[in-house]
């Protein structure tokens, strides 16, 4: 996928006539391909270059997740990340029709299912009107005869969650940005990262096994980091003092038989329990027609090992070495216990759907393709769950962004773009609440 692109200028000076490109932004996910098509449309004419190291694009978080374009409905009313989710959401679907996407707005169904979460739901409920959503309060008997099989005390029904292939959108994202210009090496990693005064060289090699390992050289005026899972160490690279680490949670995923395609006309999702970091396991209708359950959050081994029980010792050793992971681990050690005791006991996964679809049977749970949160953790063990950025005159890393990333990532670009766009001269370090 290496296309034309708006030509880069030439090094004043230099003996080789080396280009020096306006953009260069590492990372072929969706808010990386999203910020090089924000730049390019603030910035006509500018030559940039997208630096991926797999293959294809979206080859990790973005192409891993279920694909959910979510409302905002779990976020403070009048928050970054209420706003950008709203947003997001809208674009997605903008951008889908204009391309000829497909995608479904499925609604969504948050269940309680006893009368503890039955008071968080009302809570939600009110949360969900002061951000202007959608939604509708259901009791017991309108959610059975909406979902025969789903079984709860009350529900809020969202009608602005939808489903999409998130891959798709970023292949198509691609195609925006060669066709304005833009180019996209794939196969390519960073080796190396240098800044100075006037330009940041970029030291890549190729990943393409059939290809000869050769280091070369890329210098931009600006650089833009969306390195996901390896968003520390590309800022560890560039030389800033950083104060956290990634720490890759796996979403553990089931897919049920397909005779159970139809079991549920929209997604479910259990109400949040506050004490946990996230979601729950829930039930999602997928494009190609079939449905999963999950995902759980179980503590990875690996940054990139998506098969079950994948280790990597580079990766160990840096957790090992790092104090805030074994803080976040002594914090969560009870919920982690029990969400590794389910990931090895598909009987103990398999409750944590019974409790709203009772139907389904381990029999029912057949392999899927995990995923894996890139989760920024700080040194004192806190988990930053907001956007956070890394800046300098040259140089922007972004390090944390939270779910719902692929929902909001053109509005998360716009906001990098404004960054950078400003050459903002006083190296700084920025967490945006959300």
């Amino acid at each position: 996928m290496t296309t034309r692109a708006s030509a880069p200028s030439r090094r004043s000076g230099a003996a080789d006539a080396t280009p020096v490109y306006d953009y260069v932004v590492v990372g072929g996910g969706i808010v990386g391909l999203a910020t090089a098509m924000t730049l390019l449309t603030e910035r006509p004419g500018a030559s940039v270059l997208v630096v991926e190291k797999e293959n294809d694009v979206a080859r990790h978080q973005t192409g891993h997740n279920s694909g959910v374009i979510h409302a905002g409905i779990y976020y403070k009313p009048g928050s970054l990340k209420a706003k950008l989710c709203k947003e997001g959401a809208q674009w997605t679907r903008d951008f889908c029709d204009e391309h000829g996407i497909p995608y479904r707005n499925t609604g969504k169904l948050i269940v309680a299912t006893n009368d503890a979460e039955l008071e968080r739901m009302h809570a939600l409920y009110e949360r969900a009107l002061i951000n202007e959503l959608d939604v509708e309060l259901i009791d017991e008997a309108e959610l059975r005869r909406r979902e025969p099989n789903i079984t709860g005390v009350g529900a809020i029904f969202l009608t602005s969650t939808g489903i999409v292939s998130y891959t798709q959108v970023c292949r198509k994202m691609a195609e925006v940005i060669e066709s304005r210009g833009g180019t996209i090496r794939l196969a390519t990693k960073v080796v190396a990262i240098h800044e100075s005064l006037s330009e940041v060289s970029i030291d890549v090699t190729t990943t393409d096994p059939s290809a000869a390992e050769d280091r070369e050289r890329l210098y931009a005026r600006q650089l833009v980091v969306c390195g996901g899972i390896q968003a520390d160490r590309l800022a560890r690279m560039a030389g800033l003092d950083v104060d956290f680490q990634m720490v890759p949670f796996r979403g553990e995923y089931y897919r049920l038989d397909p005779k159970h395609n139809d079991i549920v006309d929209t997604l479910i999702y259990p109400v949040p329990d506050p004490e946990l970091p996230f979601l729950g396991v829930h039930l999602t209708l997928m494009m190609d027609g079939g449905v999963t359950v999950g995902p759980n959050a179980v503590m990875g081994l690996s940054r990139e090992g998506y098969p079950k029980f994948s280790l990597n010792v580079a990766d160990m050793a840096s957790f090992v070495r790092f104090p805030g992971f074994w803080k976040v681990a002594k914090k969560q050690f009870k919920t982690g216990i029990v969400e590794q005791k389910n990931s090895l006991y598909k009987p103990g996964y398999l409750q944590l759907v019974r409790k709203y679809c009772p139907k389904l049977t381990t029999a029912d749970l057949t392999p899927e393709e995990c995923g894996i949160r890139a989760q920024a953790v700080k040194t004192d063990g806190s988990m930053v769950e907001d956007f956070l950025f890394y800046d300098t005159p040259r140089m922007l890393h972004v390090c944390n962004a939270p779910s719902p990333a692929a929902t909001s990532a053109m509005p998360i670009a716009a906001l990098i773009a404004q960054k950078v766009l400003a050459h903002d001269a006083s190296p700084q370090t920025s967490e945006l609440a959300g």
